[in-house]
């Protein structure tokens, strides 16, 4: 995650860090379809509209970290060493980010999501674009124009990889099995070699 420079991305971020607070607090003692907009922003001693400045949707609070997300994958692709090969990138990123989100202390969270069905829905929602965003990233650092076919399933290969490495039982071993795959479909494309 970026840390803000000036004073007021340091206020913003930190008034958006205790908004996100107040509400997983009060969504994993409730739940989070008993909980509504007003009473999150009643806890972080903010007005809705701040609340809405900040977050979008009730579901947003939830995936507070999902631009960051979405910038890790990306700067996989783009900040990689010159020589170093595309998958073997996104595997370390995807690798890091399922062992933060299996840790135990991140269960709670994603039982409440699993649990609903607005926050599945969303969720699903929020992968897409992910892969979306990683597929054009992907098909600029080969110069081909967006969407190219092949980049756009790679990346939601990948964006698979990271939700199916999350819900193992084994998850280095389950991103690690996937990414042979991703690999070899990868090899397929012709474009594993040029990068």
């Amino acid at each position: 995650m970026d840390v803000p420079t000036g004073r007021r991305e340091r206020k913003k971020a930190a008034t958006r860090g205790k908004i996100a607070a107040a509400a997983r607090r009060l969504f994993l003692e409730h739940g989070y379809d008993a909980v509504g907009i007003r009473e999150v922003a009643t806890e972080a001693d903010v007005a809705v509209t701040t609340l809405f400045a900040h977050f979008p949707s009730k579901e947003a609070l939830v995936f507070e970290h999902d631009e960051d997300f979405e910038s890790r994958l990306t700067h996989a692709v783009t900040d990689r060493a010159p020589h170093e090969p595309l998958i073997p990138a996104l595997r370390n990123e995807i690798q890091a980010m399922v062992r933060h989100c299996a840790a135990p202390e991140a269960a709670p969270i994603w039982h409440m999501i699993d649990s609903s069905p607005a926050l599945r829905q969303y969720d699903g929602s929020v992968r897409l674009r992910h892969a979306e965003a990683l597929a054009a990233a992907i098909a600029a650092d080969l110069d081909q124009p967006p969407p190219a076919t092949a980049c756009r399933t790679i990346a939601r290969f990948v964006i698979d990889a990271y939700s199916l490495g999350r819900e193992s039982p084994d998850p280095e071993a389950t991103v690690n099995e996937i990414f042979r795959m991703i690999e070899a479909a990868w090899a397929v494309t012709g474009s594993v070699d040029a990068r």
